[in-house]
């Protein structure tokens, strides 16, 4: 299961960890199997369980949002000019 842990949970990339542990809680009693029915709720409650484990943790979401920006899954034009600029502090360049 390798989805975007923030659309998982409803949330945008700059979400606070309140935000993510709101967030969870209202995903998870709603997907929860014992309360949902639907066909996929198992597996839209093991994906918010998933999202969570990584973005509550800070060094496991700092991971996950490096991954995603190296995979220009955010704004393409903001990770490419963050890619530079780190290109150009590490080199120094005139």
């Amino acid at each position: 299961m390798q989805g975007d842990h923030y659309a998982a949970l409803g949330l945008a990339a700059n979400a606070t960890l309140a935000d993510i542990k709101r967030a969870f809680r209202q995903k998870a009693s709603y997907y929860h199997p014992d309360r949902n029915t639907a066909a996929d709720a198992a597996l839209r409650f093991r994906e918010v369980q998933q999202a969570y484990d990584v973005l509550s943790d800070p060094e496991r979401r700092q991971q996950y949002d490096d991954n995603r920006r190296r995979n220009l899954l955010d704004d393409p034009l903001q990770s490419a000019t963050e890619i530079w600029q780190a290109f150009v502090r590490e080199r120094k360049l005139p």
